[in-house]
């Protein structure tokens, strides 16, 4: 019961950065900057699509959540020590009155079993490292190397030695937090795998770990929303790191649609950065006549594919980044709450 009302705290507060995210996604819709594959430069997407992938990433969370719940709410009473109980208990009867929508069907699976303390442990871990990979991001936009957002002084902390430096101590617990969500499932999993069918005195170690996960949660979670609901977005600075190189993709797609094959046409795509890298400037400022050299499928149009704005409008496909599939879905998203 502790655990079933427990999660419904939980589940509100991944609910309230859901809102967050959602309303942070409106406003940077528009906002560009590269996307990033193995950490290294990608191609051009928008702001928002990085929030909606966290909100999305939560949204499962949320459903893992709702399905321990059920779980910890089916009534193990009625069952005795290990044989069931011989005075007549309707155990329905006093799940329905307790307000359990279930029974464990089995006496000795009742008293041994301990999968929805296990269920929730492993959701609250799952749910850490979430959480953790949006910090880390955030603490990589947020350096000096990046400068795409800041973070809000009143979750920064100063060094105790240098006075320059604003740490994003919340962030770096946030990640760090983890450690101790995974250690718990760990923990229970460990003292769970080597008992034999029945209850073992063992299983009084389930207590420390899900509380510990639930006090964890407790914490990390309003930070989190405080963090986003504050972060300062920096256009201007994701705007200066949009490089051409970002649209090689784009310029191998332009080929296709000139009849080139995509395996050649990413030949020749790399002909053309190398080209520029040896001349020493951008792939769109190569004249149209060195590209003709490499493949003749270029024209005068070729320009249509050194734009990043295109470059996104490109990407119409559902989940896409494109203006209309983003609309799309943050349309799906507000349903999704509105469950």
């Amino acid at each position: 019961m502790y655990v079933a009302s427990s999660i419904e705290s939980v589940l509100a507060s991944v609910r309230t950065i859901q809102e967050i995210l959602v309303a942070r996604a409106k406003e940077s819709a528009t906002v560009l900057l590269p996307g990033y594959t193995h950490m290294r430069r990608g191609q051009p997407v928008v702001f928002a699509q990085y929030l909606l992938a966290w909100f999305w990433a939560l949204e499962r969370d949320r459903a893992r959540l709702r399905a321990a719940r059920e779980r910890a709410l089916e009534l193990p009473l009625g069952a005795g020590a290990l044989a069931g109980n011989p005075f007549g208990v309707d155990r329905g009867r006093l799940a329905r009155e307790l307000g359990f929508p279930s029974v464990l069907p089995n006496s000795i699976d009742a008293v041994s079993s301990r999968d929805y303390a296990l269920e929730f442990l492993s959701t609250a871990a799952i749910l850490g490292v979430n959480l953790s990979r949006m910090a880390e991001d955030l603490i990589l936009w947020s350096s000096p190397e990046f400068s795409f957002v800041k973070i809000d002084e009143s979750f920064a902390t100063g060094s105790s030695l240098m006075p320059q430096k604003q740490n994003p101590d919340s962030l770096e617990l946030t990640r760090g937090k983890t450690g101790r969500l995974v250690g718990s499932l760990v923990s229970l999993l460990t003292t769970a795998k080597g008992l034999a069918t029945g209850y073992q005195r063992d299983l009084q170690e389930d207590k420390e770990p899900v509380f510990d996960a639930l006090d964890t949660l407790g914490l990390v979670l309003p930070v989190m929303a405080g963090v986003l609901h504050t972060l300062a977005v920096r256009e201007d600075k994701m705007k200066e790191a949009l490089s051409f190189d970002l649209l090689a993709t784009d310029l191998a797609e332009y080929l296709v649609r000139k009849g080139v094959s995509f395996r050649r046409a990413h030949d020749i795509v790399g002909q053309v950065l190398s080209r520029a890298e040896e001349k020493g400037v951008a792939p769109s400022e190569l004249p149209l006549e060195e590209l003709r050299a490499l493949s003749p499928a270029f024209d005068a149009d070729v320009t249509s594919a050194f734009d990043f704005r295109a470059s996104v409008e490109r990407r119409d496909s559902e989940g896409g980044v494109s203006a209309r599939a983003l609309e799309i879905q943050i349309g799906k998203a507000e349903k999704a709450l509105a469950r």
